[in-house]
C-alpha cells in the first residue's frame, strides 16, 4: 500500500514527550517517536512537526496559579523549544537530518521561522520541528499546527495524543462512549469535541486540511496514517458523522 500523503503536519503534545514519568521527557519515547518519523521521511514523505511544552510547562495552568497570562505563555513557549531540540538530537542520532525554526528568535540555537525555507528544507527531505508555538500568547500548540499545516501547504494534520480517536464523551470515565470513524468540522465545533481548540478547527476547515487523530502510544501508528489506514479519527468537510 502506497502513502496517502506527500507533505504532512505532525502534532505532538508535550505530554506524549513523558512517557510513564510525571514531568519531563523520556528518552525511550523520543527516540520511539524519532524511528517512526525517519521511517516516514525513508518513504518520501515530507513531514513537519508541532510540539507542545505540557510536560515542562503550560501556559494556562501557570496564568491559574496567578501569573501574568502573557507571560506565562511565553514561558510555555520557551518550554516547546526545549522539545523541540530533544527531538531534533533524537532524529540526527538516528540519521534524519532534521531543521528547528522557532517563531521566537534564537539564532544561537535554531532558525528563525521562515516560510519559504521551511518548505525547501521539506523539498529536501528534512524534517521541520517548528518551536516556540506562533510566537504569540493566547494561542495554543494546537493553532500553531493549523496555522504551519496551511502555511506549508500540508495535506493532512496528523494529532497524535493518548487515546485512538474521538469519543462523544470521556472513554476514560465512561465505559459506554462512542468513538467516531469519522466527523465534520462543523459537528466538532457545534458539540464543543475538543479534538483541537476552536480556533485550530476553524483554520482547518477554512483551508480544507483534514486533521486525522490517533493514538501515539501504539508502535507503527504513524506509519500506518501516512498510509492512510483508518487507524483513529478523520475529521474533514465531507466525512460523513460516523
Amino acid at each position: 500500500m502506497g502513502n496517502a500523503y506527500k507533505r504532512v503536519l505532525l502534532k505532538l503534545s508535550g505530554e506524549a514527550l513523558m512517557g510513564d514519568l510525571s514531568y519531563g521527557i523520556e528518552a525511550a519515547v523520543v527516540q520511539s517517536i524519532a524511528q517512526e518519523v525517519g521511517e516516514v521521511v525513508r518513504q518520501g514523505v515530507q513531514i513537519a512537526i508541532v510540539v507542545g511544552g505540557g510536560n515542562i510547562f503550560r501556559g494556562i495552568k501557570g496564568a491559574s496559579a496567578g501569573m501574568d497570562r502573557a507571560t506565562a505563555d511565553y514561558v510555555g513557549m520557551l518550554a516547546t523549544i526545549m522539545n523541540a531540540m530533544t527531538l531534533q538530537d533524537a532524529l540526527e542520532q538516528l540519521g534524519t537530518v532534521t531543521r528547528v525554526q522557532t517563531a521566537i528568535s534564537m539564532q544561537e540555537i535554531a532558525e528563525p521561522y521562515i516560510r519559504r525555507r521551511a518548505i525547501r528544507h521539506l523539498e529536501k527531505g528534512r524534517v521541520v520541528i517548528f518551536g516556540g508555538g506562533s510566537g504569540n500568547p493566547f494561542f495554543t500548540t494546537d493553532t500553531t499546527a493549523a496555522l504551519r499545516a496551511a502555511e506549508i501547504n500540508a495535506d493532512v494534520v496528523f494529532k497524535a495524543t493518548q487515546v485512538d480517536g474521538v469519543y462523544d464523551s470521556d472513554p476514560k470515565l465512561n465505559p459506554e462512549a462512542k468513538r467516531f470513524s469519522s466527523l465534520t468540522y462543523g459537528h466538532v465545533l457545534s458539540h464543543d469535541l475538543r479534538v483541537m481548540d476552536g480556533t485550530a478547527i476553524a483554520l482547518c476547515k477554512d483551508n480544507n486540511i483534514p486533521i486525522m487523530v490517533f493514538d501515539l502510544s501504539v508502535p507503527g501508528n504513524i506509519c500506518r496514517a501516512v498510509m492512510g489506514e483508518s487507524i483513529g479519527t478523520i475529521v474533514g468537510e465531507s466525512c460523513e458523522i460516523s
